[in-house]
């Protein structure tokens, strides 16, 4: 049996969450949270309808990270223009791996990075340089190692598919370094392991 298919997945609204990690209060993980001032900025476009669901897990980068902006689409009559994010200050780059993206390995950036990312499913995120035009001529790219873990929040349909924050974790890695990726990875297992136990599905491994 592929280990992959032992957790079910379900997406259900948690009652009286935290309101810092959005998980039940009697498995907050707002201590473990860390607080990193790095130079790469992260810009999170979140849709509407992720933000119910509790196996987002994109907010929780944005908390750990002080040069960061979440923006929300997908608001009925409240089209989102993220052209105030564009600025010379940073190269910025969408993390998505479609067949145009390049690997983030092969990236030699001459002046700190904003990382555009997409909290949503694969669906949502695919759709974002379409709904966002601003967005459309922004140079894509992606993670290549491959997701070798045996539990994850959901189905992940690519080998190098990834939660939000651990896609965040493995690309802030190679521009920061691997402390800031350890301590994000960190987190995203703390959130991992908290979900999985609220659903009793967690394995000790």
């Amino acid at each position: 049996m592929n280990p992959r298919s032992v957790v079910k997945f379900r997406n259900r609204k948690t009652v009286s969450p935290c309101e810092g990690c959005r998980l039940h209060l009697d498995r907050c993980i707002c201590r473990f949270i860390p607080t990193l001032d790095l130079k790469t900025k992260l810009t999170l476009v979140v849709h509407n309808r992720e933000l119910k669901r509790t196996t987002s897990t994109g907010h929780l980068a944005v908390k750990a990270l002080l040069n960061s902006e979440l923006h929300i689409r997908g608001k009925e009559n409240e089209p989102l223009d993220l052209s105030s994010i564009l600025t010379d200050q940073y190269e910025t780059y969408v993390l998505y791996p479609s067949a145009d993206a390049v690997a983030i390995e092969s990236l030699v950036p001459k002046k700190p990075v904003q990382l555009v990312v997409s909290d949503g499913n694969w669906r949502q995120a695919g759709k974002l340089h379409r709904r966002q035009p601003e967005l459309k001529d922004l140079p894509r790219v992606c993670i290549t190692t491959k997701n070798s873990s045996s539990q994850n929040l959901r189905h992940e349909h690519f080998e190098e598919g990834y939660s939000t924050l651990e896609g965040i974790a493995l690309a802030f890695g190679f521009f920061e370094g691997a402390i800031v990726r350890d301590q994000l990875l960190e987190l995203y297992q703390h959130k991992l392991k908290a979900t999985l136990q609220g659903r009793g599905t967690w394995l000790d491994v």
